[in-house]
């Protein structure tokens, strides 16, 4: 399976020269733990980083820093790994394992952001698929059940 076939298109993207400020609310107002930090090229944007509200609440809150000074390429995590669309979920989940991340962009042929891949989407895809599981298992033996009656 690709993780194109399982990623959120629904992404939310911020660039590296915004507010922490405007970061922060953009989390809250979209319910997201994390932004795909990116430039624009090409006609399209092209992520450079990740920022997330740990890195708010450990670089700016913890230190006590002003966060109308900071931006948020101050903050994020530069050289993000990146998925592209066509890309293997068994062999990302292992860079995400070797790299400790649990949400990865992923990008398209032009490599411009198209989504975003998280242990979430495959929490999701896994629960699916284990209760179409449970429901054959379930059928199976209704069938016998009928069968042998």
């Amino acid at each position: 399976m690709n993780i194109g076939d399982i990623c959120s298109r629904a992404v939310v993207s911020i660039g590296v020269n915004d507010p922490v400020r405007q970061a922060a609310e953009m989390m809250r107002n979209y319910h997201v733990g994390s932004l795909v930090v990116t430039e624009s090229s090409d006609g399209g944007l092209t992520p450079v980083g990740m920022l997330t509200d740990r890195d708010i609440v450990v670089g700016i809150v913890a230190k006590d820093v002003d966060p109308l000074t900071v931006t948020v390429g101050d903050i994020m995590s530069p050289d993000p790994l990146i998925a592209a669309e066509d890309d293997d979920v068994a062999e990302i989940l292992e860079d995400m394992r070797k790299q400790g991340v649990r949400r990865i962009p992923v990008v398209d042929e032009a490599d411009k952001l198209i989504g975003i891949f998280a242990l979430d989407d495959l929490l999701q895809l896994l629960a699916v698929q284990m209760d179409l599981v449970a429901g054959i298992v379930g059928s199976q033996r209704l069938e016998e059940t009928r069968l042998r009656a």
